[in-house]
């Protein structure tokens, strides 16, 4: 079943994700003013809006637990008397961007990330939606969705929720044992899930996602399979089979409470990937991009058929839109042209939105060569394959990166002929691999210390 281990411990690398080009890392040290990211914005804007549409990310952060697996930008309390505030903020935010914009943008995308967007009430939810709309148009196709905890989620917020044009949720599961979910303090039964899951069934979502993390600590086959056995009573239309991302050494982060001894190493941790494969595949599933997997009924599974699956810092998405803005605290934006972080920390985000200013704090304006790397990384990730022949897609330093892959050609992971490469099959877990070698910021700009998880 495993592939070849001399070849997973040859490539098992730090490595980036590429939900974007450039990394986070290696934005423009100077980071973007506000004059240009508006330009672009407007620029975006201007040229997809009424083709198709805009996506929002809101990012919510409040959790009331720390799970300590967990590297999202949060802030734990059990003081709700904190939403009333936050979504002011968020709303206030959007307003300012809605003032940019001049023109009533249509809402194509929404996705509720965090944190535990379902930390909020359902009157706030719904506050927070409708507050949207007071300024934005909904169009014939729309793709809605949310993250949600089983712990915290109710038949109120999953009900207000859909009736709000939310139609996709998606429940963190990670581990069914009892030990792993100990360690990682995320502690919740299968019957609780259960429950949760029949009722977005019940209520009619279309298109319901479990994540599941292999490699977390105390992780073994056994449990794995417990795990995904316990998943496939219930079939979800996703699911999102996430390598742990181990990486303390993020300020924040609480990646801390378990000794990193407890962790699957290696070629064991990418066997307990290619077991869940292997269920998954059983039970009619379908891998698509790096890590995800889906029922062929879903859209996602349908968006790849076509090509028209994107990714972007919400992870694969089934359509794309050429302008995404992030609201809240962290959120990143991307108007294809440039990208924006807002402030990550909730004072600091919630104090500039009040003085009436885009709370960005760092951001980067993509060159004509980032652009270029930009769409060969996508194409990679979404589709296994890319190409320069045509004149927009050819890169200086393509005679580079063709010499960089070398060894992945001998190795029998990509071909490339008549100016395409392809990642075979077989090799799609080192997707991230190739795309590195198309990585020219980071070729270029090698850092010592250590900012990517392992590629494998």
């Amino acid at each position: 079943m495993l592939q070849n281990v001399s070849l997973i411990q040859k490539y098992n690398i730090p490595g980036p994700r590429y939900t974007s080009y450039p990394t986070v890392p290696f934005w423009d040290k100077e980071g973007i003013s506000t004059q240009n990211w508006i330009k672009t914005v407007k620029r975006s804007f201007d040229e997809s809006n009424t083709k198709e549409g805009i996506s929002l990310y809101i990012h919510l952060p409040y959790c009331e637990n720390l799970c300590t697996f967990c590297a999202c930008h949060k802030h734990i309390t059990v003081q709700h008397g904190v939403e009333d505030p936050y979504i002011d903020a968020v709303l206030a935010e959007w307003k300012l961007y809605i003032d940019i914009l001049k023109e009533t943008p249509t809402l194509r995308e929404i996705h509720l990330g965090g944190g535990t967007p379902t930390f909020f009430s359902a009157y706030n939810l719904k506050r927070l939606i409708d507050g949207l709309f007071v300024y934005a148009k909904r169009p014939e196709m729309y793709d809605y969705s949310f993250e949600a905890h089983p712990n915290f989620t109710s038949e109120e917020q999953l009900q207000t929720l859909f009736n709000l044009g939310f139609k996709r949720t998606s429940f963190g599961i990670q581990d069914y044992d009892t030990t792993v979910q100990q360690a990682i303090n995320r502690i919740q039964s299968f019957e609780d899930v259960e429950q949760i899951h029949a009722m977005a069934k019940r209520i009619g979502y279309e298109s319901i996602s479990h994540d599941i993390i292999f490699g977390l600590p105390h992780q073994n086959k056994e449990n794995i399979k417990t795990t995904i056995a316990n998943t496939l009573k219930l079939m979800p239309d996703r699911i999102a089979y996430y390598s742990y991302a181990h990486v303390p050494w993020i300020k924040g982060v609480g990646q801390r409470g378990f000794d990193e001894n407890d962790l699957p190493k290696d070629e064991y941790k990418r066997e307990l990937y290619e077991l869940g494969k292997q269920l998954f595949f059983e039970a009619g599933y379908v891998e698509i991009g790096m890590d995800h997997f889906a029922l062929p009924h879903d859209k996602m599974y349908k968006a790849m058929q076509e090509g028209r699956l994107h990714r972007n810092f919400m992870g694969y998405t089934a359509g794309k839109t050429q302008l995404m803005i992030g609201l809240g605290m962290s959120a990143i934006s991307d108007s294809w042209y440039s990208f924006a972080q807002n402030e990550k920390r909730v004072e600091d985000y919630e104090k500039r939105v009040s003085k009436g200013e885009l709370p960005i704090f760092r951001g980067h304006l993509l060159s004509e060569e980032d652009l270029v790397v930009r769409r060969h990384i996508l194409n990679i990730m979404c589709n296994l394959e890319t190409s320069w022949k045509d004149e927009i897609m050819k890169l200086d330093a393509i005679l580079e990166i063709t010499e960089r892959l070398k060894e992945t050609i001998n190795d029998e992971l990509i071909t490339i002929e008549n100016e395409t490469l392809t990642v075979k099959e077989s090799a799609r877990m080192f997707v991230r691999n190739v795309c590195m070698a198309f990585d020219l910021r980071l070729v270029e700009d090698q850092i010592e210390k250590r900012i990517f998880s392992m590629t494998i």
